[in-house]
């Protein structure tokens, strides 16, 4: 199957081959939560940015490298079921357009250069990004992916790694409710957005014998988890109380929103309008709240100064 595949699919650049192992789109959009929880770091113990600079590059070079070995692994373990779906097949490790040997070797100097990098930055560091790029593969990808719905929840604990990663690399406390607040948002938030995913592709994950929640349980099922887990994420806002009013309340503004769409839409909506509404307002979450994480954290570092 992946000979013919191979054949069909058109020749590409060795970047966008390397783009996809890689899966460069997740990486990109996981630098953003990793910068929030640098520079809030840097803002709630008045870190010298300048002074702090060699460590903000090790930090964003192992970051950058360790999903990237993630992604690898991924992409090497998953090409059965990657064949069979959709938005999946045209990846490189299908196609045959790079070796599965390739991949893992590509993984294993990524792993090892990323959480080099990270330790140069703080050991911390280094060790959450081990646990990060561990849960992904072994009890995600490898154990609950193709086993139980809830793989989701397994999968979130490492897709909440990179703000304490970043946290991390700056000051060693862990246990400052700023930290724990963006560290659960993040943990929370993949499920709503990966339910709707779950919902948009069901057929293909049905094909491909995933256990996603919306394919094993049914609608009622889902938004009612959905809904309680939006709940939770109402509740994480008053963590951020500590620190920043401000904080506290665009978090508290944008989870209600969350809820009452999600709320509003499963009774308004068919499903597929409802998962495309919650899928768009996930992205449109997660972009506001830690944007203006890093912004009010950069302006407080540069009236400090």
């Amino acid at each position: 199957m992946y000979k013919e595949e191979q054949l069909a699919a058109p020749k590409r650049k060795l970047s966008q081959i390397l783009s996809q192992t890689v899966k460069v789109g997740i990486i990109k959009s996981n630098l953003i939560p990793m910068f929030a929880g640098l520079t809030l770091a840097l803002y709630t113990y008045h870190l010298d940015l300048i002074e702090k600079f060699p460590d903000i590059v090790f930090t964003l070079i192992g970051t950058i490298l360790v999903i990237g070995a993630a992604g690898s692994f991924n992409n090497w373990y998953d090409r059965d079921i990657d064949a069979v779906m959709t938005r999946t097949k045209t990846r490189p490790t299908v196609t045959g357009e790079i070796k599965p040997n390739t991949v893992l070797a590509l993984g294993a100097v990524m792993t090892v250069l990323g959480l080099g990098f990270l330790a140069l930055a703080t050991p911390l560091a280094a060790l959450l990004g081990f646990l990060g790029l561990f849960f992904y593969v072994v009890p995600y990808t490898m154990w609950t992916k193709r086993r139980t719905i809830y793989n989701t929840e397994v999968g979130s604990i490492s897709g909440a790694m990179p703000p304490l990663i970043g946290w991390a690399a700056m000051h060693p406390d862990l246990a400052h409710p700023a930290i724990l607040g963006l560290f659960i948002i993040q943990v929370i938030w993949q499920m709503p957005h990966f339910y709707a995913i779950a919902i948009r592709k069901h057929d293909e994950y049905k094909a491909a014998h995933v256990p996603m929640l919306p394919v094993v349980k049914g609608m009622q099922r889902t938004y009612t988890q959905t809904n309680i887990y939006l709940v939770i994420l109402v509740a994480t806002s008053f963590l951020f109380g500590p620190l920043s009013l401000g904080l506290m309340l665009v978090a508290l503004l944008l989870n209600v929103a969350w809820l009452v769409l999600s709320v509003y839409g499963s009774k308004k909506m068919d499903s597929e309008k409802w998962a495309k509404s919650m899928f768009i307002f996930s992205l449109i979450h997660m972009t506001i709240l830690f944007s203006t994480v890093i912004i009010y954290s950069l302006m407080g570092i540069i009236f400090k100064l």
